[in-house]
């Protein structure tokens, strides 16, 4: 059940969040669009847009949207077969016609089916690529591009061989700079009287103590002084005539151009499904355990596309980086991602010269610390320790996330899992039944003998549409398997809905396997309108009892 949402309710923690997301996306808009080939100030647009338009129109509460590496290789082909950047720009357009009408059509829905392993598996990926990447730059070698998310490199090294390039290449500048930033945004986050001043971020402070700490090296002359190349490069305008010329309109005439299609119908995929893996992923990292509506969130995301080709922006995405900066910085709601938004325009048009004295090392430093929050080894432990079931698909996912991209170690980990759960349901039948309820019952979920995580869709379902102060018994009596995401899920509906809406929850038959406790009696009936019909084959059969349980 969708509930309307105070954008200004927790203003003080979501500005703090959203300016620590405003200084992680600043550089990553600006090396994205230059490794796209694209006008650098596209790359801002698409982050404003990112921010301010789905960040408005979007219901997820934590995820921030912009430009994104995995779409890097689309624009820079594209752009060069074009050879003109607003033929580019109409197929951003089309994409964005063709995400709001795959909203529309609810095919956000096919989120539901990504495996919770699979998930923690590419957000763990994303960790160490982020690490990975960083590392250079805040040792002070800034080769790569910022936002380069690929393993193999141009000159046939890759990821890890490219460390040790590092060594050739260290400037003891940014490394103390580094060591000074890591240092406050430790303390910041384990000292507890740095840890009460919330409105201020320690990734700013960082920031800020790196700008002075380099400018005092400038000033003395001292060799620790850190070279322009080092530190974030956003253009200047000049005057008001030279900014309007950055804004670039779409060529409708190339409409008619197959290629085009072509390109627009690429982007649309592919932008959707890396949306609805951030979504899934964002919910997963929400403390709150609130669900996003990945229709609406296609439809934002289309009307964002549209409106960034218009202005001249690259298509964007939601995104997994600047979403997780956004939850690790404490955000509450979508007013960070707005926020977020608005720094950007802000600050791109006010004090570009002042954004370009901060030192990537810094930055580097705020991004391996969000690395490591994704890619903690209490991770690792954690799905170890659920079995092989559930530990393969995940480090399957996290290997092949790192070693080539996104969707495929996505794809491999969806595939191992659907092998693991063929294996156990092959010669398995189910049954759905519809039956519909009357003013004073309790609502019964009778879970079948095998419920894997293909069956999470409906059973969200199912649990999503029972009404306030309402009784619900989940029996697992006859059932001989659950799925850890159905668990999750169970847990979660127990733990955090039912408590806010005072919905009285019975478990019976939970093995002490699955780390659920049977509850005791729930008391009398409630009174209830309407139970959601959930899709046909749910593994769930809903039965009403009219008598006090």
């Amino acid at each position: 059940m969708t509930k309307k949402i105070n954008l200004f309710a927790n203003l003080k923690s979501d500005f703090a969040s959203g300016l620590v997301v405003f200084l992680v996306a600043l550089p990553l808009c600006l090396g994205i669009a230059m490794a796209s080939g694209a006008p650098l100030f596209s790359g801002i647009i698409a982050g404003v847009i990112g921010g301010i338009v789905v960040g408005y129109l979007s219901q997820s509460h934590i995820s921030v949207s912009g430009p994104a590496a995995g779409l890097t290789a689309i624009i820079l082909t594209a752009i060069t077969d074009f050879g003109a950047f607003d033929v580019f720009l109409m197929s951003v357009f089309i994409a964005g016609l063709i995400q709001l009408a795959l909203g529309f059509l609810k095919a956000g829905s096919i989120s539901n089916y990504f495996p919770t392993n699979v998930i923690e598996g590419m957000l763990a990926g994303i960790g160490i690529i982020i690490i990975l990447k960083q590392l250079p730059h805040a040792f002070g070698y800034d080769a790569d591009f910022e936002g380069d998310q690929a393993f193999a490199q141009n000159d046939g090294s890759n990821s890890f061989s490219f460390l040790f390039d590092v060594l050739n290449h260290i400037q003891l500048g940014a490394v103390v700079i580094t060591l000074v930033s890591l240092v406050i945004l430790i303390s910041w986050d384990k000292v507890p009287f740095l840890r009460r001043l919330k409105l201020v971020p320690g990734a700013l402070v960082a920031v800020v103590a790196g700008v002075l700490l380099n400018e005092f090296f400038v000033s003395t002359g001292s060799s620790l002084a850190i070279a322009k190349e080092h530190l974030v490069s956003l253009p200047v305008p000049k005057s008001f005539d030279e900014f309007k010329s950055i804004l670039i309109t779409p060529n409708f005439a190339a409409v008619t151009n197959p290629q085009v299609w072509v390109v627009a119908i690429t982007i649309a995929i592919v932008a959707s499904i890396e949306t609805l893996l951030c979504i899934e992923a964002a919910d997963r990292m929400d403390v709150q355990k609130r669900y996003t509506n990945t229709n609406v969130e296609l439809r934002a995301q289309g009307i964002g596309n549209i409106v960034s080709s218009l202005l001249g922006g690259l298509p964007m995405t939601s995104v997994v980086v600047r979403s997780s900066a956004n939850n690790n910085a404490g955000a509450k709601s979508k007013m960070s991602a707005i926020i977020h938004g608005v720094l950007l325009l802000i600050s791109v048009l006010s004090i570009p010269a002042l954004l370009n004295k901060i030192p990537l090392a810094t930055l580097a430093t705020v991004l391996i610390l969000v690395g490591y929050k994704l890619a903690k080894p209490a991770t690792f432990i954690h799905f170890w320790e659920k079995g092989k079931y559930q530990f393969v698909p995940f480090i399957a996912t996290l290997v092949f996330v790192v070693a080539t991209d996104l969707l495929k170690g996505v794809a491999l980990g969806i595939i191992i899992s659907i092998i693991f759960v063929l294996r156990g349901n092959l010669k398995r039948a189910y049954s759905f039944k519809k039956e519909e309820y009357e003013d004073g019952d309790v609502i019964h979920i009778d879970l079948a003998q095998e419920v894997s995580f293909l069956n999470k869709a409906a059973i969200k379902l199912t649990l999503n549409e029972i009404p306030e102060n309402s009784k619900v018994i989940i029996n697992a009596h006859d059932t001989e398997y659950i799925a850890h995401d159905v668990l999750d899920l169970i847990r979660e509906f127990k733990e955090t809905r039912a408590v806010d809406e005072n919905i009285k929850v019975k478990l019976k038959g939970f093995k002490q396997a699955y780390e659920l406790e049977n509850s005791p009696d729930i008391g009398n009936h409630v009174s209830i309108e309407h139970y959601y019909d959930v899709a046909k084959r749910a593994l769930v059969k809903k039965e009403t009892v009219k008598e006090n349980i």
